[in-house]
């Protein structure tokens, strides 16, 4: 007689598994850094009671959906005034951003600027796919040059924003780039950004096959992350101004800044104890 054996996923017991199948296209990365993320939190001893996923509008904001974690699906480009909200209601939250790089940097630009500026504690992990894959491809604000998109088809003319570099000049304390090729760095960098206090900031560059990659030099998912693997650089404190994304040189990938100073939280609620004095 046979026994019936359900397969269990490692995972399994941190995802909303009714969900499934997901809504990415095949080959897509956001799969590779949910699972980095999720080994990584594993790492930190963090409970799961006090961690509390955000996310926005795009391909990358559906991922706290397929989490099973206190999640908060905002509005487009809103993911890091509402996280700051939460933590300032609860400092004993881990509070994490997870989101893509149009939702981040083009209508949540200002957002990410000022809450690094502050310095509050959140842990911001962006996936940077270089277009918006969601609504059909068009430029984004990380688009390399001479990439084309729905919205660039002769070729992107806009100097792209050098997310790290960004970062790091509005203040953050901690700053890491990878892609979906560097897994096990991944997962390292989502652990120390998790217990970093202060600002941490994680890049993850990641095929979009259907979208970008078709349009450009990688028709599929394989031919991006063999792209990843021969042109990522890893190098040690480089300055992240010379971080730029360019098609066909260098990726700079690696920690850029891990530094210490006082928090936001740190700050409001030493003024709060002061006032009701």
């Amino acid at each position: 007689m046979s026994i019936k054996r359900e397969v269990i996923h490692p995972l399994d017991p941190y995802l909303r598994t009714e969900r499934f199948p997901h809504i990415w296209c095949p080959g897509c990365g956001i799969g590779v850094v949910i699972g980095a993320f999720l080994r990584g939190w594993l790492e930190t001893n963090i409970p799961r009671e006090k961690l509390v996923v955000v996310s926005g509008i795009g391909c990358t904001s559906r991922a706290p959906g397929y989490l099973l974690f206190d999640t908060f699906h905002a509005t487009h480009g809103r993911g890091i005034p509402f996280a700051t909200g939460l933590k300032i209601a609860n400092p004993d939250l881990t509070v994490v951003v997870i989101a893509g790089d149009g939702d981040l940097f083009s209508i949540g630009g200002n957002h990410f600027i000022h809450a690094a500026r502050r310095n509050v504690d959140l842990t911001i992990i962006c996936v940077n796919n270089f277009n918006y894959g969601m609504t059909g491809g068009q430029m984004a604000p990380t688009t390399p040059m001479d990439s084309k998109t729905t919205t660039s088809p002769y070729g992107n003319i806009e100097q792209p924003f050098n997310l790290v570099h960004l970062a790091v000049s509005a203040g953050a304390v901690y700053v890491a780039r990878w892609t979906t090729y560097h897994v096990r760095q991944l997962q390292r960098a989502i652990k120390e950004a998790l217990l970093k206090k202060g600002f941490s900031f994680v890049e993850v560059l990641s095929q979009c096959p259907i979208n970008f990659g078709r349009r450009n030099q990688w028709p599929d998912s394989v031919s991006m992350l063999k792209y990843f693997k021969e042109h990522s650089q890893i190098r040690k404190d480089e300055p992240p101004e010379a971080a730029e994304i360019t098609i066909g040189n260098k990726i700079i990938v690696g920690k850029f800044v891990d530094t210490e100073r006082e928090t936001f939280m740190d700050k409001y609620h030493r003024l709060v104890q002061c006032v009701t004095k």
